[in-house]
């Protein structure tokens, strides 16, 4: 994994990528990521000097290219960052953005066709300036496949242990969520602005029901459940998650079931009907279809995806 640095990148994003990727959390068996940071020298990135591994040029021999943020989106990018960017991306990398590092790919040519993301503050800049280029702005991130983008600041660590929970799973993206005490997963599609990120106080009617749901996904819970555990309406409920956490209860209900049914895929050999009901699905039935709609593929697909890629994995570390 490659992380392109030059003069002009925010060192928050860059530092947010090296610890997601830069060491595994303890107890998680599997092999884990060679970092280089590749750039042209000595380069100040916001107050901090910092030293490259590699040149730029080592970017097309990357598995993955991390691309932080730019400082100033009215200055066009370096010629040698772009250009390598494209090569690394030409030579079969997968290239992720973070925050404003849209910027460098749609300079690139990269984004041109597809529907990307960036800080909400600099959508329309990236919008004007691109035309080709599907701006949304209202998400936090945006997974093309061989190419990704985030939003702002905080999105970027979303799209990093979306990543990991690509390369390795969830219960795995999940460590690494816990070591760095930031919520585990928030959806792709989730509102980039939300005016109260986390519950704020201890008291917040939702610090304790978000917890005493999570403990609970075995069970058939339904708003009007949460509801009367917060003790409110459950009108009075769907504002404070949309504050809380960007989506609905139900929706929000959904995706901690879908993340515990991967959990479950990854590391037992329970079959659909048991992960089904440990979920709180019900039936086969309807796990495969809200799963299938949410991951893209069928349970069993997944299974075996997974476990087919940690064989690799294993086999490749082997060697």
């Amino acid at each position: 994994m490659a992380l392109a640095v030059t003069e002009g990148m925010l060192h928050f994003e860059l530092s947010l990528a090296y610890e997601v990727f830069g060491s595994a959390p303890d107890g998680v068996g599997v092999p884990w990521y060679d970092v280089e940071v590749c750039g042209t020298g000595a380069v100040r990135v916001g107050r901090f000097r910092l030293e490259a591994d590699q040149g730029l040029d080592r970017l097309r021999y990357a598995d993955t290219v991390i691309v932080p943020g730019w400082v100033d989106v009215d200055v066009e990018p370096p010629g040698d960052l772009v250009d390598a960017v494209r090569a690394a991306h030409e030579a079969g990398a997968r290239v992720a953005s973070l925050c404003t590092g849209a910027f460098v790919l749609a300079a690139a040519g990269l984004l041109d066709g597809r529907r990307a993301t960036t800080h909400w503050a600099h959508t329309d800049v990236l919008a004007e300036r691109f035309p080709r280029v599907a701006v949304d702005p209202d998400v936090l991130y945006v997974d093309n496949g061989s190419v990704l983008t985030s939003a702002g600041k905080a999105a970027a660590m979303d799209l990093c242990l979306h990543l990991v929970r690509l390369d390795h799973g969830s219960s795995v993206a999940n460590a690494v969520a816990r070591r760095l005490v930031v919520p585990p997963h928030r959806a792709g599609g989730q509102a980039q602005f939300v005016a109260a990120p986390v519950p704020s106080r201890d008291d917040h009617p939702l610090a304790a029901l978000l917890p005493w749901a999570m403990e609970r996904l075995d069970r058939p819970l339904t708003v009007e459940d949460l509801a009367r555990r917060a003790g409110m309406s459950s009108r009075h409920l769907g504002r404070h998650f949309r504050a809380v956490t960007g989506t609905t209860p139900l929706q929000w209900l959904l995706t901690q079931r879908i993340r515990r049914a991967q959990e479950l895929l990854e590391n037992t050999d329970d079959g659909v009907d048991a992960v089904a009901t440990a979920t709180g699905m019900g039936t086969a039935t309807t796990l495969r279809r809200h799963f299938n709609r949410t991951v893209g593929v069928p349970p069993d697909a997944y299974r075996r995806t997974f476990r087919a890629r940690s064989r690799t994995a294993e086999a490749d570390d082997a060697s």
